[in-house]
């Protein structure tokens, strides 16, 4: 996650494919869908594995257009084609290159970089979009000293591999979404969310027929910040442009994981302001409902002791089960989630 104080070779590595609790506000509406158990095909040997690849010191902290992004990149890219997933339609590979004199506004001087995309269209509304996203780069090295990034942010990227995963394999089995899904790792974000930025400003599908954005970053871990000893997670936006969207995600809760969802982070006056800090805000800002999930900050955040040993992988996969579980809800309702009137 980008700080605060920031203004806004081939890889031959083989891939392992390998009583409610929630905070509500109000009573959850009707629903006549029948609740599916696809999210329990999560598996934590699998965000493990790819985990401990990708926050290896072969990746370098996975800098903004060094040598390590462009590893991590390449990595993400042939996992989604041993998948079978494809890249995007009207696209030519798996990479949406971002220009270095895009980025020139950054905290340090960065070269060219690129955001990774794969995509599953739907069945029956293919032009309507929903985007997965979570950041892929990190800080690199500095002072020598790798910064390894494997909560910030591996367990995005490997939660969203992931869950790429389970579309693919139950679509393999005929159980096809209604709607598109665009699985986006994007760069750029420590310095500026600038990957991003430059998706939203070069959309490969139309920004009007994106129905949501599910943003991912940081979610490996436990924080100081939630005090309560259960399994939980920061839910940052969800009730900010949609309603719809906010009681779809408690009932994905409900019917999967039954995590202790926080919103303490959604408060206007929230010290950290954490809802600008993440690659949703700038779907946000074009009027697409979000949700981030997040654990929250720790002892290593920003720090090169930020290590794969320390995920809490467990928890880690009830969040992903719980991400999975809303994005199909997303894809397979009648109708997409509908702004609030205030910001029609």
């Amino acid at each position: 996650m980008k700080k605060h104080l920031i203004v806004s070779g081939f890889w031959g590595v083989f891939l392992l494919l390998t009583s409610c609790k929630t905070q509500q506000d109000s009573l959850l509406p009707p629903d006549n869908q029948t609740p599916t158990t696809y999210w329990k095909n999560i598996h934590e040997d699998s965000l493990a594995k790819n985990l401990n690849i990708l926050a290896s010191a072969e990746f370098e902290g996975r800098r903004t257009g060094e040598l390590g992004q462009k590893r991590a990149a390449n990595f993400i890219a042939e996992y989604y084609k041993r998948l079978g997933i494809s890249h995007p339609r009207g696209t030519a590979d798996y990479f949406q290159e971002i220009p270095a004199s895009f980025m020139r506004n950054a905290s340090m001087k960065l070269k060219d970089s690129e955001n990774v995309w794969a995509y599953i269209e739907g069945t029956e509304k293919p032009d309507e979009i929903l985007i997965i996203s979570a950041h892929y780069d990190h800080l690199g090295i500095l002072l020598d000293q790798i910064y390894f990034g494997a909560d910030d942010n591996a367990s995005g990227t490997v939660a969203l591999m992931e869950i790429a995963r389970i579309f693919k394999q139950i679509y393999n089995q005929g159980i096809k979404p209604k709607r598109s899904v665009l699985f986006l790792h994007v760069s750029g974000e420590e310095f500026g969310l600038f990957g991003s930025k430059y998706y939203v400003e070069n959309p490969i599908f139309s920004l009007k027929n994106t129905i949501a954005n599910l943003n991912i970053d940081m979610i490996g871990r436990r924080s100081k910040e939630y005090t309560k000893p259960d399994d939980y997670i920061f839910l940052v936006g969800s009730k900010k442009l949609s309603d719809d969207l906010h009681y779809l995600s408690e009932k994905a809760n409900i019917e999967s994981v039954n995590l202790s969802l926080d919103y303490k982070f959604d408060h206007e006056n929230d010290p950290q302001q954490i809802y600008y800090r993440s690659d949703h805000y700038n779907f946000a800002k074009n009027n697409i409902p979000v949700i981030f999930y997040y654990n929250g900050t720790h002892e290593d955040y920003h720090l090169p002791t930020d290590t794969p040993d320390k995920i809490d992988f467990p928890l880690m996969k009830k969040r992903v089960q719980l991400i999975f579980e809303t994005a199909w809800k997303l894809v397979n309702e009648t109708e997409r989630p509908k702004l609030n009137s205030k910001t029609n």
